[in-house]
């Protein structure tokens, strides 16, 4: 396991699900060109894109350890979960994010919160688990942090047609009927050491959340940003996005505010140590690895 990240007095460690490439870059990155591929090839391979032309993307939760809590942010996609439109995530059976949990010294009664970034399929799987047929809270004494319009988003997206979101069934909506939900802002001040950053336009309410003091802090972005290529080109948007016009200015905000700065970034998904800086690079930012 990779060595946790420490701000001050707050230990962060990754939580990795799955690791390897996922997706054709050209199909990732609706605005990527074959031109603007090929000019960032050399610094893409093979670390960030494999010899396929496909993202490489790691699946993971962060465990943000404080004085007073235990929280887990973003839970991964989970077990058991029917998800046919993409096969590689359907019905999974694997060990890897118990065992990586485990390995902090920790277990689920232990997390006290869990603080969900944004409501898609491979950030709320491991929020429940099967048991005796039916979906429970698999963290069994937290509280479950979700921004106010993104739940109902998703909400209602699932009323309308509960097929194409199988994940608010099963991970999401079994949270709420357990009365398990703290609904807040996206733009929350948790306590003193943690703070709910808007970053919207991967979904409709996407937060970010910042952890520690000035001068020892991290920012766990969540979806805010998928690839390095993405700092380099901030208005290259995703696939999935809700609108991807507001996730590049979601990322032209935060990483102006942040760049050049001691803050250490924790993406969802970049390959592993999945951490580092950004700094600027021409009109945008570029991303240096710890």
């Amino acid at each position: 396991m990779a060595d946790p990240i420490k701000v001050g007095n707050v230990t962060i460690h990754r939580i990795v699900e799955q690791e390897g490439p996922f997706f054709e870059m050209l199909k990732f990155f609706p605005k990527l060109t074959k031109q603007v591929l090929e000019e960032n090839r050399a610094w893409l391979q093979p670390k960030y894109m494999s010899p396929k032309d496909e993202l490489m993307l790691c699946i993971q939760s962060y465990l943000v350890q404080t004085p007073h809590h235990n929280i887990l942010i973003d839970t991964c996609v989970g077990n058991d979960k029917p998800r046919p439109a993409r096969p590689f995530w359907n019905m999974m059976r694997s060990d890897r994010f118990e065992k990586a949990l485990a390995a902090t010294g920790l277990g689920v009664g232990d997390i006290d919160f869990v603080m969900c970034t944004h409501l898609h399929v491979d950030h709320v799987g491991w929020n429940t688990r099967m048991e005796n047929g039916r979906w429970v809270p698999t963290f069994p004494k937290a509280r479950y942090v979700f921004a106010d319009r993104e739940l109902e988003f998703w909400t209602k997206r699932n009323k309308d047609d509960a097929a194409q979101c199988p994940w608010v069934t099963d991970s999401v909506l079994p949270i709420v009927a357990a009365n398990r939900v703290d609904i807040v802002k996206s733009q929350y001040t948790f306590n003193d050491l943690m703070t709910l950053i808007p970053t919207p336009g991967h979904t409709i309410d996407h937060y970010s959340v910042q952890v520690g003091r000035p001068g020892a802090d991290a920012v766990i972005t969540g979806d805010m940003i998928h690839s390095p290529l993405q700092a380099r080109y901030p208005e290259f948007g995703m696939m999935s996005d809700y609108d991807s016009a507001q996730a590049g200015q979601s990322r032209r905000e935060l990483f102006g505010r942040l760049c050049d700065s001691s803050t250490i970034m924790c993406t969802a998904h970049f390959p592993s140590p999945s951490r580092g800086r950004f700094v600027r690079w021409k009109d945008a930012f570029d991303f240096r690895p710890d």
